[in-house]
């Protein structure tokens, strides 16, 4: 055994005798007893006590107080199934050749559990009669009351200390109702199994529960234990990852009259965090002392969310006035009825109404061969017939899968699939071994166990129904911690003791912000908020609901958006309608400047074609047909040749052709008003070709500086995200850059040059006056111009560009009609006007006018 183990149960005996009294085996050990080859021993709480003993340790006697109806049905349980084991009921018997006994305990409290356990402790190092070999397979030696497992005890609270003592021997220990989630921790608690699932898939069915209904606004309740605690503790630590927030937390203490106040300041708190669902992570015990001052204080309308220790007791749900609370939602524990459990009850009970109160212990049994009652105490549990409800079933049920776990394991330790099992001894961590290894069926039901001991198994979701005063329970959905699926028919739960589904009550501390509202926190809890909208641009990402992202600069939002949309992208398609007309329309003006250069071309030596400039206005029309060519760069997505030549393609084609119109305006003035006052200098200009040079040094000037600014900036397509807010313009970088303005100012002076020396030229004779053509043309090519630009200012937008394109054509056209078009008439139609004679007539008229 060793020097530790020598010294703990020394401990241990010396615990045992400083208690008041001997154990008390009339409640415990021998006063249960039922002879086997193999025995189990069975921790049950047969009593409710509170009471401390006076004396240390603090253990009250069990059988002072109040019988415990679960607890029974639960040790009844037990025996039902040794006693269904040893009759070998099932097709292929389990354990031919070998019997099953056991032994119980009633532990009424934590330290009658402890003392209990070392009770069995103690056995397992008594040495049998006679000298003890390895291997030994006598079957006369007395090794039967060594329990070779332990089924029990009923809560965490009374488990932990058990199951560390017993791990330090390796006893198998199979809890039925412990479910704690830190007795899966197989460092500390190496033999420990149980048939409750762990805690840990509770909590994460009331979190999913939460989830469902979007409670987010909560009070978490546990009692003063283990089971609470850990509980309350597992559930506070997960609830802030699915956005749950627990406005309050506190602990139920045991009912006395020191904790009266403060339970009733609990019900004081929950009320001022107006919640309106209340999580109860308590035994029924301790719940059952609480649930009084909650009506008291007249709290209705809550929803509670409870635990399969309490959720489907009748010790809470029988609680006068309890149906007044509100809506009660639970997890249990899934209901398998036990076949032949509630005939062999009927038969405890008679088998205790014939027993005389005053009997001794008796060596009769209620079955063949078997002692069922062996104390008084027992017989007078039996005799309060005590009804046996849903919750009692489930329960013994999984003490029922312990039984029989055991059972299953010794049929591999005894080698039993080959007829009779062996007869010989068994050690605990033998049968520990094949325990966890263990695999079969129950009705509908599979028992095995996970590597933590752990058994996978499905929870119900019930709902309290009441009809006046009469309880009832309603299996209304499901939970598989396996697959953490929760499926919960909610047409199915009476809210609120309706009588009928109805809407699912709010439990938030704000209402949810409307869509692409963020939430700006008022206090410490982040379900308390206020909302604001996210402005134009931003977006509320779900995963961040206190702050608005920016969208990326090719997207927009507008005020009050949860995503980003992508942004239009504005240009003039060359399959638009508008570009279509605007694609006619440049059509036109390219045919009338092709049909002119003919015209003019053929008629070049003619009076009208001389006075207009003569090859000069060959020139004029190839440098508006390249000005109308360059329209051309506008539409489509804008490509860097694009870029490069649009702007200074158009403004210096027109230059030129200014350029033309300006020198042409200047001749003809000269001729008429200047040429007696400077004879020499304009006979020498006009000889030295300097129309020519002056049209060449106009237009180079200009070139000049268009291409000093592309070179020194290049224009390159690019896409305008400021001037819109959900739009892009596809348009050319340094559209409004200082050279392009220079460009500009350029042309407007030439404009006005020309503007003036046409003016000029107002009273000559009619063939050479063309101010009027002039005019008109500068004016419909300034205007044009002015409304692009002021539109430009506004808009972006495809009409915008449309308009760009028709300021360049008009311009063209306005020059084609007014400079060309009436010279083109004369000489079409009018072809007495197109002669020497013609002119030299209007030349004398103009001579004789002016003297």
């Amino acid at each position: 055994m060793g020097l530790f183990g020598a010294v703990f149960l020394s401990l241990g005996w010396l615990l045992v005798q400083l208690t008041e009294g001997e154990l008390d085996y009339i409640s415990q050990g021998q006063g249960m007893q039922l002879q086997g080859d193999f025995s189990i021993a069975g921790l049950f709480p047969l009593h409710y006590t509170d009471r401390p003993a006076a004396g240390l340790p603090a253990l009250a006697p069990c059988n002072e107080g109040r019988p415990n109806k679960h607890g029974f049905h639960l040790m009844q349980a037990m025996r039902f199934a040794v006693e269904e084991i040893n009759n070998g009921s099932s097709p292929q018997p389990l354990l031919p050749g070998v019997k099953l006994g056991y032994q119980m305990y009633d532990i009424c409290s934590v330290p009658a559990s402890v003392l209990a356990t070392l009770d069995l402790l103690e056995q397992q190092n008594q040495s049998p009669s006679g000298p003890e070999t390895e291997g030994d397979t006598d079957p006369h030696r007395d090794y039967s009351k060594r329990a070779v497992a332990v089924i029990g005890p009923d809560s965490s609270s009374k488990t932990f200390t058990p199951a560390s003592l017993l791990g330090s021997y390796l006893i198998p220990q199979i809890s039925y109702e412990a479910s704690n989630e830190m007795l899966s921790n197989k460092f500390l608690y190496p033999s420990f199994l149980r048939t409750i699932p762990s805690d840990k898939n509770q909590v994460e069915a009331m979190i999913q529960l939460l989830i469902r209904f979007n409670w987010k606004w909560i009070a978490l309740l546990g009692s003063d234990n283990a089971y609470g605690l850990k509980g309350m503790q597992s559930l506070s630590k997960e609830a802030p990852n699915h956005g749950i927030c627990i406005a309050y937390q506190g602990v139920i203490p045991s009912s006395k009259d020191d904790t009266i106040q403060t339970m009733r300041n609990m019900v004081d708190n929950i009320l001022k965090t107006k919640v309106n669902t209340i999580v109860v992570f308590s035994s029924k015990s301790k719940l059952s002392g609480f649930i009084p001052f909650v009506i008291e204080r007249n709290v209705t309308g809550k929803v509670w969310i409870g635990t399969e220790d309490w959720s489907v007791a009748t010790l809470i749900s029988g609680i006068s006035g309890i149906n007044t609370i509100g809506t009660v939602i639970g997890v249990s524990i899934k209901y398998e009825a036990i076949s032949g459990f509630e005939d062999f009850e009927r038969k405890v009970f008679e088998a205790a109404m014939q027993q005389s109160d005053t009997q001794g212990v008796s060596n009769h049994t209620t079955s063949q061969g078997n002692d069922c009652l062996q104390s008084t105490d027992l017989n007078s549990i039996a005799r309060k017939k005590f009804s046996l409800e849903e919750y009692d079933v489930s329960s013994s049920f999984n003490v029922y899968k312990a039984v029989y776990a055991v059972a299953h394991a010794l049929h591999q330790t005894l080698g039993c699939d080959f007829g009779e099992c062996q007869r010989r001894r068994v050690h605990p961590w033998e049968l520990l071994h094949w325990l966890k290894q263990v695999q079969f069926s129950l009705g509908n039901t599979s028992v095995l166990f996970d590597r933590n001991g752990d058994p996978h198994t499905e929870y119900d979701i019930v709902s309290w129904v009441w009809r006046g005063t009469e309880w009832s329970l309603r299996v209304v959905g499901s939970y598989s911690p396996d697959s953490i699926m929760l499926t919960v028919d909610e047409d199915q739960i009476e809210w609120h003791d309706t009588g009928h589904a109805g809407p699912v009550p709010l439990s938030l501390c704000s209402p949810p912000c409307p869509t692409g509202h963020k939430k700006l926190l008022t206090g410490q809890h982040t379900c308390c908020f206020d909302c604001q909208a996210c402005p134009a641009a931003t977006f509320l990402n779900i995963s961040e609901p206190t702050m608005c992202q920016p969208c990326l600069p090719e997207q927009w939002a507008p005020p009050s958006s949860n995503q980003c949309l992508n942004r239009t992208v504005l240009l003039l398609a060359w399959d638009a309608p508008l570009s279509i007309a605007l694609l006619f329309f440049l059509a036109t003006c390219l045919l009338m400047t092709l049909g002119s250069a003919v015209i003019l071309l053929l008629n070049l030596n003619t009076p009208v074609a001389k006075s207009a400039g003569g090859r000069t206005c060959l020139l004029m029309l190839a440098a508006l047909t390249a000005a109308a060519l360059s329209s051309l760069c506008h539409f489509g997505p804008p490509s860097p040749l694009a870029c490069i030549l649009k702007q200074p393609l158009f403004i210096v084609s027109f230059t030129v052709c200014l350029a033309c119109i300006t020198v042409r305006s200047l001749q003809v003035v000269c001729i008429f008003k200047f040429a007696s006052k400077l004879p020499p200098a304009y006979d020498k200009w006009a000889k030295k070709h300097g129309p020519e040079f002056t049209i060449f040094l106009l237009s180079v000037t200009l070139l000049f500086i268009s291409v000093l600014r592309e070179a020194l900036n290049p224009p390159q397509p690019s896409q305008d995200l400021d001037f819109y807010k959900d739009s892009i313009v596809l348009e050319c970088s340094n559209t409004l850059s200082a050279g392009a303005g220079l460009e500009l100012a350029y042309a407007f002076l030439l404009s006005m040059l020309c503007f003036c020396f046409s003016y000029m030229g107002k009273d000559l004779p009619a063939n050479y006056n063309e101010a009027k053509c002039v005019t008109f043309s500068l004016m419909v090519y300034m205007i044009s111009w002015q409304c692009f630009f002021t539109l430009y200012l506004i808009s972006r937008g495809p009409f915008t560009m449309a308009a760009h394109v028709f300021a360049i054509l008009f311009s063209v056209f306005s020059f084609l009609w007014g400079y060309f078009l009436p010279k083109i008439y004369i000489i079409a139609l009018k072809p007495q006007m197109n002669t020497t004679a013609h002119f030299q007539n209007c030349i004398q008229m103009y001579t004789m006018s002016k003297q």
